[in-house]
């Protein structure tokens, strides 16, 4: 069995709107949270505040708060172009930023292989989205929730039933 590598995430809130990376993929547009993959040696706070330095030029450090983790998600589906399952464990974090922040933000995905745009959106508009993780409704009660959890929700699995790539 393949072992599930770990993709770390943001859920920024700036005022009353959350950040998305906007991707057309062959199948329609899909939307994602900031982040990336740990890396070998790496743990994944460190990985957060490196992966939103390279997409968006973000300097989490200087946030007034720092990221908590709010949600786990696993996932385990097949993916077209791949063969077997795809594996990975989701650890999404919220991160609220002052709404001048955004302004200092790329609008492009700075290390995007593909075309993509960073979008800021209403959060219960983004929860209707297709979203990559999976995180539908859980991201609109977060965006306006006053305090984070003090552990992290288990969000139900991202299946080949509950989940489809674009």
């Amino acid at each position: 069995m393949q072992r599930a590598q770990v993709r770390v995430g943001a859920l920024l809130v700036a005022g009353d709107a959350v950040c998305l990376i906007r991707r057309q993929r062959p199948d329609g547009v899909q939307h994602s949270l900031p982040g990336g993959l740990v890396e070998a040696g790496e743990d994944a706070f460190s990985a957060l505040h490196r992966e939103l330095h390279e997409e968006l030029g973000l300097d989490a450090a200087a946030a007034p708060a720092a990221p908590v983790l709010r949600w786990v998600q696993d996932q385990a589906s097949t993916r077209p172009g791949r063969d077997g399952i795809f594996r990975r464990r989701h650890l999404v974090f919220v991160l609220r930023l002052p709404t001048t922040a955004r302004d200092g933000l790329a609008a492009v995905e700075l290390d995007a292989a593909d075309p993509t745009a960073v979008v800021w959106c209403d959060p219960a508009r983004a929860a209707r989205l297709h979203l990559y993780p999976a995180l539908g409704g859980a991201l609109a009660r977060a965006a306006t929730a006053p305090a984070p959890r003090k552990r992290p929700v288990l969000l139900p699995p991202m299946t080949d039933t509950t989940y489809r790539w674009r």
